[in-house]
């Protein structure tokens, strides 16, 4: 039983015409629980997510919605990156005796995310590089801004926004799911389920 529930479960998806598209695989949690003295298999399924079909009033609109979709696969993984290598740096930082050894820490996971990232960075749009920011405040629950200048402090912050204002950026640009921004938390929430 557990042998076959722990294969992957392919869904179908459907195009706007009603015809199946590819099959998208399907993450399954399985795990074992114990009931009355006896195991049974417990499957956690994903949150599967039903929206209207989308209804664009021109091509224009569908080229925009596509761009999205591709954005936000492509900028994703690096948001919730940022969010992995925050909390690992803030829980170090909390193993550390002294505010030099902090400081110098901090410079060298800096050296490091420039080095390993700023050609990956270099390539990427604007509008990529806005909506990275806006997945970082939504991961993150904190502006880019905010994260700067909790860890490398108020000047170096202001340096960075100052750069990124240049390239048309805002480190304080806040996520509006509800708002501006609820065809990304759509797209979003679909690509992390699996279903886009």
């Amino acid at each position: 039983m557990f042998a076959l529930s722990a294969l992957p479960t392919w869904s179908q998806t459907e195009k706007d015409d009603g015809l199946p598209d590819a099959a998208v695989p399907m993450k399954l949690r399985v795990r074992k629980d114990y009931y009355q003295g006896d195991s049974i298999p417990h499957i956690i399924m994903p949150t599967l997510y039903k929206y209207p079909a989308l209804t664009f009033k021109n091509e224009k609109e569908r080229e925009n919605y596509n761009r999205l979709v591709r954005n936000v696969k492509k900028v994703l993984p690096l948001a919730k990156m940022v969010r992995m290598t925050i909390v690992e740096t803030y829980e170090y930082l909390g193993t550390l005796p002294d505010d030099a050894a902090r400081r110098e820490h901090i410079n060298a996971v800096e050296r490091g995310l420039k080095r390993e990232y700023t050609p990956m960075l270099k390539k990427m749009t604007r509008s990529q590089g806005r909506l990275l920011v806006k997945l970082v405040d939504r991961e993150c629950n904190m502006s880019g801004y905010n994260i700067a200048q909790a860890f490398i402090g108020a000047f170096r912050a202001n340096i960075y926004q100052g750069i990124a204002f240049i390239f048309g950026l805002n480190l304080n640009k806040k996520y509006d799911p509800e708002g501006d921004d609820r065809y990304t938390e759509r797209v979003v929430r679909m690509v992390e389920s699996g279903q886009l």
